[in-house]
């Protein structure tokens, strides 16, 4: 049996929030390290798999085995990311049913946008435990193993996390000699290489470095690239011993050229007929208002190299000390952080109609007729720095026949985001936007046939015919953020019988926050608000490797809870009109309750899991039938989660499940139409950026102890981005609906490696096989971004 296959259930067993790898030893090593006695290690939350004892990670909010944890939570091991051939987190993310992924544009910065339960959590990823600030798209090269913690989960990791977190757990120094070099390479020009080295220095210290480059084009996409490189050094002292210090930094620099993919077909004002009205992505044969028939390939991207861009860069530095008094542990990891994002990115807008034409538009026109798509420039530039320091104290006790796995800790940071955007002229102010005029200067293109290389040039204004270079944003238009967090938490698993545990959490942080226009007019709001949030659980096991739960849990998400890192309802506000709003904003609070089951089967080889859950904010900020801001909103959403992970039988490996949801908005608050209230377009329907149903399996079979086969199949259902009607002033009552939607889809990978010899393997991936066409990113009003289309590559694998 493969080296992968054993560890897959040792990662399922960790608990919430774990921050060291999993198990003992690492599956780059050729030749593991025999033990001659296992019983002489054994520990209660050692897991035995076969044959072989993995111990569990000490993490400080790790109180509890996955088992008698009541909480979904779900391990994406290094052997999952390896054998799907995922690059990113985004990628890796995947294999998980029930995340969906938002895209972004000139309000809500490019990088990772997962949505859990139906909730945005891109600002809920956190690394070691620790948060993750910025918009990043982030990488995993050296990651271990990658935790979703599902559910409203701020006392886990603080404000925000409404709908869950991800923790990117990392690869750290062992107390071995063992290395690895992976090289990639595939068509659309893939081509990637990575390294891990980890030495022994001495018999207390372990130095180890992963690194990575990275370069390819975009299957199935014209013009499209992404670059990158990093690199990840670590070294541990007093490894084996009381005392331990970890010194370890992280970088990651990437250039590419950003994709907002396809518009969508209709806006409400030119959707034709009445009733409800799908608006998917003018992709394939589309016939425009103006009787103009075309195809619109799936290649097709309506940016410009001339002009679009996304540079960014991510220095992460950590320090963490710990040392163990007998049976309790003290450790503090302190971080300092800092990323750099700079972009210009074409969105294909479709907001006044240019698509499919608009019937308000001067007859014979181009507006009219439809067939353009107006490129609109998404700019930002700016940078975030956060230094964090978290202590814990953590460990076990008894009181009387009680026991209990405790942990307490505080948390101190320190964040700041600073942005701005890009001057340059786009045809933002022509009226309409695609005119003889707009196409001749490349403002606007064509739907059918865009071309990625035109000669754009940047003018003083729209109408200027003096050119000029892009410039930054003048001083006075730039926005600073600012927060402090002080947080204590404090966790206790009781066992009060071997079959009744009691799980209890509570977190409390106070939130201050500063959005300043740092130019003449020296614009500036602050807010604090204090956090209370609990969480509480009750597991029955009716054997030792069976488990019953019910819990429930608490999130809170306060006003700039991203610094104006990722898109925000209950945003600060950011101009001197809109300040007056901040003495009626309060955090909103979200609340999860569920049921579950757990179970290890097979000699603890394959972990199964089933939960039932509710997930409901019940004051969100929405506008208030006054026209004023008020936290009456409520949205909800209701689910089943299944899932399964371990071996089937010797060298059958599976990972997945599947998920259910029933998201919707119970109160959107209200439309304000000519002095007149009107409920939302929203209340009542389908949360956006969700899909109700979503299966993922990953699985591997290992024949002969050389050949590996195995593959991914992932069904996403129907996905909603948003919703618009025709209601106006004069006409209260609508009579059509337009609902921006993306279909369903099914994606198979394939998967097949041989070990040429005990440390060289040859493996092939062939990820979306069957070339099919579908969205990976919804924006709620503008587009849909297209996938990837088939990627082959081949690896070989080196290790020593």
């Amino acid at each position: 049996m493969s080296k992968s296959s054993v560890s897959f259930l040792a990662l399922s067993c960790v608990g919430a929030f774990h921050t060291l790898p999993a198990y003992a030893e690492d599956a780059t090593k050729p030749t593991p390290t025999p033990v001659s006695d296992p019983d002489q290690r054994r520990d209660p939350d050692d897991i035995l798999v076969n044959g072989e004892r993995v111990r569990r990670s000490d993490d400080p909010k790790a109180v509890a085995p996955l088992i008698d944890t009541p909480r979904s939570i779900v391990l994406i091991p290094k052997e999952v990311i390896q054998q799907t051939g995922s690059i990113s987190l985004q990628d890796a993310l995947r294999t998980v049913p029930g995340i969906t992924f938002g895209a972004a544009e000139g309000g809500n910065p490019l990088g990772d946008r997962p949505f859990i339960r139906g909730f945005d959590t891109q600002g809920s990823i956190y690394v070691d435990g620790v948060r993750d600030l910025g918009a990043q798209s982030r990488e995993v090269f050296a990651t271990e193993t990658i935790q979703i913690v599902r559910g409203s989960d701020s006392t886990l990791g603080g404000r925000g996390s409404a709908g869950g977190t991800i923790n990117i757990i990392s690869k750290l120094p062992q107390l071995d000699d063992f290395g690895s070099v992976t090289g990639s390479y595939g068509n659309a020009d893939f081509k990637r290489v990575t390294a891990d080295l980890n030495l022994k220095l001495g018999e207390m210290a372990a130095f180890r470095i992963e690194g990575l480059w990275h370069d390819q084009d975009i299957a199935g996409r014209d013009a499209l690239y992404a670059r990158r490189w990093g690199v990840a050094p670590s070294v541990t002292l007093g490894l084996g011993t009381a005392t331990r210090l970890t010194a370890s930094y992280y970088y990651l620099e990437s250039h590419e050229l950003p994709d907002a993919g396809i518009p969508y077909l209709y806006t409400i004002g030119n959707a034709p007929g009445t009733g409800t009205i799908a608006s998917r992505p003018a992709l394939g044969t589309i016939t425009t208002r103006g009787g103009q028939t075309g195809y619109v390939d799936r290649s097709v991207f309506y940016g410009l190299t001339d002009r679009d861009f996304r540079d960014t860069k991510t220095h992460q530095a950590t320090l963490r000390a710990e040392h163990d008094f007998g049976g309790i542990t003290l450790r503090n990891t302190a971080r300092f952080t800092h990323t750099d994002q700079n972009y210009i990115m074409s969105m294909p807008d479709d907001s006044q109609g240019n698509v499919y034409g608009n019937p308000a538009a001067t007859a014979g026109t181009l507006a009219a007729a439809g067939g353009y798509t107006w490129r609109r420039s998404n700019t930002r530039f700016g940078y975030t720095e956060s230094i964090i320091n978290q202590t814990d104290l953590y460990g076990t006790f008894k009181t009387g026949s009680v026991e209990h796995s405790f942990a307490a800790g505080t948390e101190f940071a320190w964040e700041k985001a600073r942005r701005g955007t890009y001057a340059l002229a786009n045809g933002s102010t022509a009226v309409p936007r695609c005119t003889t005029a707009t196409v001749a200067r490349y403002n606007c293109t064509s739907i059918f046939a865009p071309n990625p290389n035109d000669p754009w040039v940047n003018y003083v204004n729209d109408t200027s015919t003096v050119r000029t270079p892009i410039v930054r944003g003048a001083l006075a238009a730039q926005t600073q953020n600012d927060a402090n967090t002080r947080a204590a938490y404090a966790f206790d698993s009781i066992t009060l019988v071997p079959q009744l545990i009691l799980n209890l959490g509570l977190r409390y942080d106070r939130f201050s926050s500063t959005t300043r226009l740092p130019g003449a007019t020296q614009f500036q709001i602050k807010r604090t608000d204090e956090l209370f949030n609990w969480q509480a659980g009750l597991v029955f096991k009716p054997t030792p490797d069976t488990s019953l739960y019910a819990s429930y849990a608490t999130a809170a998400t306060p006003p700039n809870s991203l610094l104006g890192e990722g898109r925000e309802d209950n945003a600060l506000p950011t101009t001197a009109q809109t300040a007056a709003i901040v003495d009626l904003l309060k955090p909103q609070k979200t609340k999860s309750y569920e049921v579950g089951a757990k179970a290890t089967l097979l000699g603890d080889k394959l972990l199964l899991t089933a939960a039932a859950f509710q997930t409901q904010i019940d004051n969100a900020r929405v506008t208030g039938p006054n026209n004023t801001v008020e936290f009456i909103g409520e949205s909800r959403i209701r689910g089943i989660e299944l899932g399964a992970t371990g071996t089937i039988l010797p060298g059958w490996t599976v990972f997945g499940g599947y998920t259910h949801l029933d998201p919707k908005v119970i109160d959107g608050g209200s439309t304000i139409l000519g002095g007149v209230a009107v409920p939302s377009v929203n209340t009542g329907r389908q949360m956006p950026q969700t899909t109700r149903d979503s299966f993922t399996a990953t699985t591997n079979v290992t024949l002969w102890d050389r050949l590996e086969v195995g593959g991914t199949a992932i069904y996403m259902g129907k996905q909603i981005a948003g919703y618009s009607d025709d209601r106006s002033a004069t006409q209260l009552v609508a009579t059509k609906l337009l609902v921006r939607q993306a279909p369903a889809y099914w994606r198979f990978d394939a998967r097949a490696s041989v070990k040429l010899t005990p440390n060289v393997d040859l493996s092939v991936n062939a990820q979306n096989l069957t070339d099919k066409v579908y969205y990976s990113q919804l924006y709620t009003t503008h587009f849909a971004q297209v996938a990837a289309g088939r990627t082959v590559f081949g690896t070989v694998a080196v290790r020593f």
